[in-house]
């Protein structure tokens, strides 16, 4: 399942994370649709607002349904049909849509046959591993490459930053009985975890019973975002061959501050090593960074110096994950000094 997220670009470098090209072969950057509700958080869980892509023509019905804009929407999808005045006295939980019964359940057929496709932006997703002192968190990206540590020179239109994940999702928009604001809601469809984050997910089968864990289902490159989104020209069935495992990710180990929501801060992300036994405690110079980080995002989350937590890691021995560009987000979080995921040796 994906339970939590991080989305902590501003705004405006959002919307230049997501440039693309129109069907025309131009490159564009999508819309935002009322940007001021936009709050970026390094912690992220349902009921919270995030940002989305979707065609223009699901607001526009003679715009080109290959023109994208961005809306931030609520986390948990609220069908059209349920009729009561208050969303949060549904029932069930539709933070997380299964791929395998989406054309099924109720929920999210009707919104899915109606071509109502999202991408879900985010930095990254956590997830938690159960072992023997406890839950570890674990954050979960795309490979990221050298670029993403270039800071933008004046006048340079293309991204160089962070390579957002991006999520397959279903939104709807539910109007209250009583009359009211239209709501936006979404929900992240999720897919069997793929081999690379399966011992993440493990879960002890028993008798020969248990389920496989969940990861979100991850559209990676432009050409699988652009058939996702465009409904006018992607059918429902052609659409979901989009849905399947990627192994085109990586992941660290995170501190558990992370597992309070209420905690927002550049520690939810930052790289631990595993099996340390001391407190990591914020630097004079990690605070400088730290505070450049703030800067260089514009319009991200903001703490003050004197906020910055104290974190203790979790104190468990076992391998530490194969996969990591661990050392490319310290340098993205302007935290060269400390340690990195170590690799898994095969």
């Amino acid at each position: 399942m994906c339970g939590r997220t991080a989305c902590s670009l501003g705004a405006d470098n959002l919307r230049r994370a997501c440039a693309y090209r129109d069907r025309r072969g131009r490159r564009r950057q999508p819309e935002w649709i009322r940007a001021e509700r936009y709050r970026p958080s390094y912690n992220k869980g349902p009921q919270s607002s995030g940002p989305v892509l979707l065609s223009r023509r699901h607001l526009q019905q003679d715009a080109d349904s290959s023109e994208r804009v961005l809306m931030d929407m609520r986390w948990g999808l609220v069908p059209s049909w349920f009729k009561k005045d208050d969303p949060s006295k549904m029932q069930f939980n539709t933070s997380n849509c299964r791929s395998d019964t989406m054309l099924k359940k109720s929920s999210y057929k009707g919104a899915l046959l109606k071509g109502k496709r999202c991408v879900v932006l985010a930095d990254g997703f956590y997830e938690w591993q159960q072992c023997s002192g406890g839950k570890q968190p674990y954050f979960i990206y795309f490979p990221q490459s050298k670029d993403a540590m270039v800071r933008r020179k004046e006048g340079d239109e293309e991204w160089r930053g962070w390579r957002l994940l991006t999520m397959a999702g279903i939104f709807d928009c539910w109007e209250p009985p009583s009359g009211g604001e239209t709501l936006y809601t979404y929900t992240i469809i999720t897919v069997d975890a793929s081999k690379d984050v399966s011992f993440i997910h493990h879960r002890q089968v028993r008798a020969g019973k248990g389920a496989a864990g969940r990861m979100p289902a991850i559209l990676d490159g432009d050409e699988a975002i652009r058939k996702w989104l465009d409904f006018a020209e992607v059918p429902t069935q052609e659409a979901v061959k989009l849905i399947q495992p990627t192994e085109s990710i990586v992941f660290h180990p995170v501190s558990t501050f992370v597992n309070s929501v209420r905690n927002n801060a550049p520690e939810c992300l930052a790289p631990i090593e595993l099996g340390a036994k001391k407190e990591v405690k914020a630097t004079p110079s990690s605070k400088v960074m730290l505070g450049w980080l703030k800067n260089s995002q514009e319009g991200s989350p903001q703490k003050k110096e004197n906020d910055l937590p104290r974190w203790t890691s979790q104190f468990i021995h076992s391998p530490s994950p194969k996969k990591s560009s661990a050392d490319i987000l310290q340098q993205w979080l302007g935290k060269e000094g400390e340690p990195a995921a170590k690799k898994h040796k095969a």
